[in-house]
């Protein structure tokens, strides 16, 4: 984070938040070169090993990822910030960096399905162990704890569900057992919440989302303490999960626009969800913005905005899915959320067999995700009242 910053507010930070590294441009140039020349060999040494170079070689960094990694570090409170290839690359090389053979982590039942297949598949074959917590049992998470748990992975809100994880609290249980707590902060980006303030030791992102937001970059994000992501960093020189200099450029101008998409995310998301909420033909709304969901007032208390992801299940049963998401004509059906654009699709049919037994208890087959875009709320919720009158079953 920028020393001696003179400005507190996100608004303020996504556009000065680089100045720094930015040395003066407006707007950053892109630094599209993979190497960079030194004058002398001294020189040379000093760049080649030091941390974090960004005039060096681009799998030590570039000018375009520091701009944008000082941007998010300030945004999330922490000392630095690490910028990777995409949200999976960056989980990736934060679990290489903190676990090895006999260690144990702990993660929410409801979680990324990529975190959760990281984490009981791939580190398994390498001598990690796993067990699987509900999003809102400390017990369970107290009695799954061992000496060897290095690591709490949790994601609040959680997708599709969009469940709260209490992070103060799972802090405080992981932190009494020795353990990590590793918060995916997605779909609430650091707008809306801190999870760094609330206890957790690392927060991560897929940048694709919310901080991109415009479905046009792949991109991921680390955040913590220098220790922490001293570590992390040089775990990322082996793994070379790098974000090319225009990616970062893309990501970069993306974030400058962050304060005023989610403002409007935030007030759309919440105007649809209560739409859906009181539409006769809509049986269950998942959004933790509404004040009849369980948990709201968990959620009031660490979050300052709600985002656009809502999920819903119609009545009709999944084969009337199918035909709403058809007649929808301003969100499209497509993976992913965050973006500027309304996007829609059904959780159930992308997952795996083995994921959807995780969640099977918990995830409607005609569960609809809807990221909510920035489009005026009157036409969206206009659009979805035509498409529930046109596939109504009655």
């Amino acid at each position: 984070m920028t020393e001696g910053q003179d400005h507190d507010l996100p608004a303020t930070s996504l556009l000065h938040g680089d100045a720094r590294s930015r040395d003066g441009a407006v707007v950053p140039p892109i630094v599209q070169a993979a190497t960079f020349a030194a004058d002398t060999g001294q020189e040379f040494l000093d760049v080649a090993t030091k941390s974090f170079s960004d005039n060096f070689y681009v799998r030590y960094g570039n000018p375009n990822q520091t701009q944008v990694a000082d941007v998010v570090a300030t945004l999330e409170g922490a000392e630095r910030a690490i910028v990777t290839a995409s949200g999976m690359g960056a989980v990736s090389t934060l679990a290489l960096t903190l676990l090895s053979a006999g260690d144990h982590v702990v993660l929410q039942r409801s979680l990324y399905p990529g975190t959760t297949t990281l984490t009981t598949d791939l580190l398994a074959r390498f001598g990690v162990s796993a067990d699987v917590v509900s999003q809102s049992s400390l017990d369970e998470l107290e009695s799954l704890l061992r000496p060897s748990t290095r690591l709490v992975f949790v994601e609040t809100p959680s997708n599709p569900l969009l469940g709260i994880t209490d992070l103060r609290r799972f802090a405080e249980v992981a932190h009494n057992a020795g353990a990590l707590l590793i918060a995916d902060n997605t779909v609430a980006t650091p707008l809306n919440q801190r999870p760094l303030a609330l206890g957790a030791d690392v927060v991560w992102h897929s940048a694709t989302k919310y901080l991109a937001g415009h479905s046009d970059v792949s991109a991921g994000i680390i955040a913590g303490s220098e220790e922490l992501m001293e570590r992390v960093w040089r775990t990322h020189l082996t793994v070379g999960s790098v974000l090319g200099p225009f990616d970062a450029w893309l990501l970069l101008r993306g974030l400058r626009t962050l304060d005023v998409r989610m403002e409007r995310h935030n007030e759309n998301g919440l105007a649809v969800a209560r739409y859906l909420d009181d539409h006769p033909e809509v049986e269950s709304v998942y959004y933790p913005g509404l004040t009849s969901q369980p948990q709201h007032e968990l959620a009031a208390s660490q979050m300052s905005g709600f985002c656009g992801l809502i999920s819903f299940v119609p009545s009709g049963g999944a084969g009337r899915v199918d035909s709403l998401l058809d007649a929808l004509r301003l969100t499209t059906r497509a993976a992913s959320l965050g973006s500027v654009h309304s996007l829609a699709n059904r959780p159930a049919a992308m997952w795996s067999a083995r994921r959807r037994d995780q969640v099977a208890d918990d995830v409607d087959e005609a569960l609809i995700r809807l990221s909510v875009g920035i489009e005026a709320k009157e036409d969206l919720i206009k659009d979805f009242d035509q498409a529930l009158k046109a596939t109504s079953p009655t």
